[in-house]
């Protein structure tokens, strides 16, 4: 309550009514659409039970391997600039070389490796679902 002894929002209700509310429908809806493939998966049959884990290990190898390629280049060029010191000493467009390749080509090499991961990592579930839907 204002100090006059009227309430400002019961004054301003009476000259500006809100307009009703109207629901609108856009399509009929009948339920959660679950897909077919979801179903099976949530049903785990023997059968699926073994293409599921066989999906699994396809993508734990396929994260290994890039993982050991990731961890052979990248420590294995701080080891060769240690073991032969003369290819710290060339350089290429004014840069060093080691500072070239760990600093620069370094990051081109991530993405690149991120991008087949992802590549093989989707060639194996759709790989997957074709098995499911066989």
């Amino acid at each position: 309550m204002s100090p006059e002894g009227f309430d400002v929002r019961a004054r301003l209700s009476e000259y500006s009514p809100r307009p009703r509310r109207k629901r609108v429908v856009l399509a009929d809806r009948r339920g959660p659409h679950v897909p077919r493939v979801r179903v099976e998966v949530d049903e785990q049959t023997g059968a699926l039970e073994g293409l599921v884990r066989d999906l699994v290990e396809k993508q734990l190898r396929a994260a290994l391997l890039l993982s050991g390629v990731v961890g052979a280049v990248l420590l294995g060029l701080p080891l060769a600039l240690w073991l032969v010191p003369s290819l710290g000493e060339f350089q290429v467009f004014g840069l060093r070389l080691p500072w070239l390749v760990l600093g620069v080509l370094a990051y081109p090499f991530l993405v690149f490796i991120g991008l087949l991961f992802t590549r093989k990592a989707e060639r194996n579930e759709e790989d997957f679902l074709g098995m499911l839907e066989e």
